[in-house]
C-alpha cells in the first residue's frame, strides 16, 4: 500500500472514518485478561481483527503496551488482569549504568510476540492499515531511569540521558524495522514524556531522537504517527513538526482546536476525546456530546481526524465506545 497516497487521501476525503487508539478493550470481545492478552500474539491479532470487524476505522492498531520495549532491556515489569503492565524500579541510576546499558534484540522478551502479533492481524485484517505501536525514546529513557530522574537529570546528569537515549534510539529503529519485515504499514510512536519538558529541553532530549528514528523507517509505504498526550505540547509544535513524521496524534491537555490552528493543513492532526474521563468512565451520552464538541470545532480543518486522546483503557465499556462510533456517524449525517 502507498502509505503517503493514503494519508493524502485522508484530508480529500468527507466523511473521514475515525483512528481511536482502540486495541485493550478487545479483552471483553474475547473473554481473555489483560495478562493474557500481552503474553498470547494470537490473542492480540484476533484482538485487533474483533476490534476491526466491529467498527469502521481509518486504521487497525495495535496494544499500545509501553512496558514492552522496557521489558527488553531488562526491567522489571508488573502485570495484572485488569491493567496494562507497568514498569517497576530503574535500570539506569547513573552515568556508569548509562554506559553498561547493553542494546538488546529487537526480538527479545515480549517484543518478539509483539511483532509476531502484527504479522497474523496483517493476515486478518487486510480492508484497512495495520499500525503497531511503539514507545518514543524520551518515554522510553524514562522508563529506563524512572520517569522523575529522567526529567531531573536533563539538568543534572545531561551526558547520562543523551548516552541512555543513543542506545533507545538504535534499539528502536530496529524494533520497527522488525514491524515493517512483517507488512506493518506503520507505527504509532508515543512520547507523552517529552510533553512534560520544558520546550527547550524537548528540542534536546527528544526532538533529535525521533527524528533520527523517523528518518530511518519512514518511506512512502511506511508511516510514523507521533502520539504526545503531555501537558506543554501546545508549546512545543515547532519541534514536534520537525521531527518529520507523517501525522501527528494528540491527547486531550490540550485543546485541539488551537493546534489545528498552529499546524500547517496539508498535515494530518488526529485527537482528542478524553479516553480515561470520557470513554472510560463516562455515559454513551457525555462521549456522545464531547465527540460531537471536538468535531464542530475541528471539522472545518480538512486535515483533522477525529481520535481518542490516547490509548482506550481495556476496561472501558463497549457501550461508551460505540457511542464514540455512532456520534460520529450523527456529525456527518
Amino acid at each position: 500500500m502507498d502509505m503517503k497516497q493514503w494519508l493524502e487521501s485522508i484530508k480529500n476525503t468527507t466523511p473521514k472514518k475515525p483512528f481511536p487508539i482502540l486495541s485493550f478493550p478487545c479483552v471483553s470481545l474475547l473473554d481473555v485478561s489483560v495478562r493474557e492478552l500481552t503474553a498470547d500474539s494470537d490473542l492480540q491479532a484476533k484482538g485487533m481483527k474483533a476490534v476491526a470487524d466491529r467498527h469502521d476505522t481509518l486504521a487497525s492498531v495495535s496494544m499500545m503496551d509501553l512496558s514492552v520495549e522496557a521489558e527488553a532491556f531488562g526491567a522489571t515489569v508488573r502485570f495484572s488482569d485488569d491493567e496494562v503492565p507497568t514498569v517497576l524500579g530503574a535500570l539506569v541510576q547513573d552515568e556508569e549504568d548509562a554506559d553498561n546499558l547493553a542494546i538488546p534484540s529487537a526480538t527479545s522478551a515480549r517484543c518478539k510476540q509483539y511483532v509476531e502479533a502484527i504479522g497474523k492481524a496483517k493476515e486478518l485484517i487486510t480492508d484497512r492499515p495495520v499500525f503497531a505501536g511503539v514507545i518514543g525514546p524520551f518515554s522510553l529513557t524514562g522508563r529506563l531511569m524512572d520517569v522523575s530522574e529522567a526529567m531531573v537529570n536533563c539538568y543534572a546528569e545531561p551526558d547520562m540521558v543523551r548516552k541512555t537515549l543513543e542506545k533507545v534510539t538504535a534499539f528502536l529503529i530496529e524494533y520497527i524495522n522488525e514491524y515493517k519485515k512483517v507488512g506493518a504499514n506503520g507505527v504509532v510512536m508515543a512520547e507523552p514524556l517529552a510533553g512534560m519538558l520544558s520546550p527547550a529541553l524537548a528540542e534536546e532530549f527528544s526532538e533529535p531522537y525521533v527524528r533520527k528514528i523517523v528518518e530511518a523507517v519512514q518511506d512512502d509505504n511506511f508511516l510514523l504517527i507521533y502520539h504526545n498526550c503531555g501537558d506543554n505540547v501546545g508549546v512545543m509544535v515547532d519541534s514536534i513538526l520537525r521531527t518529520g513524521s507523517a501525522a501527528y496524534h494528540f491527547g486531550n491537555a490540550v485543546s485541539m482546536k488551537d493546534m489545528l490552528a498552529k499546524i500547517p493543513q496539508d498535515v494530518v492532526v488526529m485527537g482528542n476525546v478524553d479516553p480515561a474521563a470520557q470513554i472510560k468512565n463516562g455515559t454513551p451520552d457525555s462521549v456522545k456530546a464531547e465527540t460531537k464538541r471536538i468535531m464542530d470545532e475541528c471539522s472545518a480543518y480538512s486535515n483533522f481526524v477525529i481520535s481518542s486522546g490516547c490509548d482506550i483503557p481495556p476496561q472501558s465499556p463497549w457501550k461508551n465506545i460505540d457511542a464514540f462510533f455512532e456520534a460520529v456517524d450523527e456529525f456527518y449525517k
